[in-house]
C-alpha cells in the first residue's frame, strides 16, 4: 500500500465535468494523518512568506507544518467542507505555542466552488482529502484556477496501482493487515471504507485524465 504525492506546474490542466460537493468520511485519523504527511513536507514549493491553501484541511494537520514552512510573515488558509472539522483545528490552534500557527485561518467552503479569486495561492496543498470530493475533477480545477501562474499542487493520498500485481498486494494488505490491526485500536470505522475508496481514486499521471493548455 503507497502513498501518492503528486506535484503539478499550473500548467496541467484537468478534463473534468462538473456535479456534486464533497462528501464521504473524513479520511484517515488525526494520529495516521500526521505521521505520513511529515515526510513530503519539504517537497512542498511554498517558501517562508507564501501564502498557502491547505484544500479539505479537516482538523488541521497539514495545515499545521505548513504554517512552520511559511512562517509568521506567511498565511495558511484551511479550507473544509464540515464545520466540524473545523472547530476541531481552531481548538488545537489555540493549544499550540508556536507563534507562526497564528497564521493559520479556517475557511468552510465548498471543493467544487472555492470561495477565492483566480490566480490567489502560491501553493496548495492536500492530504487524504480529494478521495472525499464527490466531483474530483472539478475540484481540481477549482485548485488550478486559484493556483498562480507557475505555483504547484501538492496531493498526497494513497494511490491506485495501474498494476495489477500491486493493486492485488495492496487489496490483501488491506484486508488482512490495516483493517483488523486498526480494528484492535477501536478504528475499524475510520479504515474499512479504505479499499473501496482507494479503488474509486484518480489513476496516476500516466493516464489521460489530464492534459495540458496553452
Amino acid at each position: 500500500m503507497a502513498s501518492l504525492f503528486r506535484s503539478q506546474p499550473v500548467s496541467a490542466y484537468p478534463v473534468f465535468g462538473s456535479d456534486a460537493v464533497r462528501s464521504g468520511p473524513p479520511g484517515p485519523p488525526p494520529h495516521a494523518r500526521r505521521s505520513s504527511t511529515a515526510l513530503p513536507l519539504s517537497m512542498i514549493t511554498a517558501k517562508m512568506g507564501a501564502f498557502v491553501l491547505d484544500f479539505c484541511s479537516g482538523s488541521g494537520d497539514l495545515a499545521f507544518l505548513l504554517s512552520e514552512k511559511v512562517g509568521s510573515n506567511g498565511k495558511v488558509i484551511g479550507l473544509d467542507f464540515l464545520k466540524e472539522q473545523l472547530s476541531i483545528a481552531s481548538s488545537r490552534q489555540k493549544l499550540k505555542s508556536k507563534a507562526c500557527c497564528l497564521n493559520i485561518e479556517w475557511v468552510e467552503g465548498d471543493a467544487t466552488d472555492l470561495p477565492f479569486s483566480d490566480r490567489h495561492f502560491d501553493a496548495i496543498t492536500m492530504g487524504y482529502g480529494l478521495r472525499n470530493v464527490v466531483d474530483k475533477y472539478k475540484a481540481m480545477e477549482e485548485m488550478f484556477r486559484v493556483l498562480k501562474a507557475g505555483s504547484r499542487v501538492s496531493i498526497l493520498d494513497f494511490n491506485k496501482s495501474t498494476n495489477p500485481v500491486v493493486s492485488a498486494v495492496q487489496e490483501l494488505m488491506i484486508d488482512n493487515l490495516v483493517v483488523p490491526v486498526a480494528s484492535g485500536f477501536g478504528l475499524e470505522e475510520d479504515y474499512k471504507y479504505l479499499k473501496s475508496s482507494v479503488m474509486a481514486f484518480l489513476p496516476g499521471l500516466d493516464e489521460p485524465s489530464m492534459r495540458l493548455v496553452q
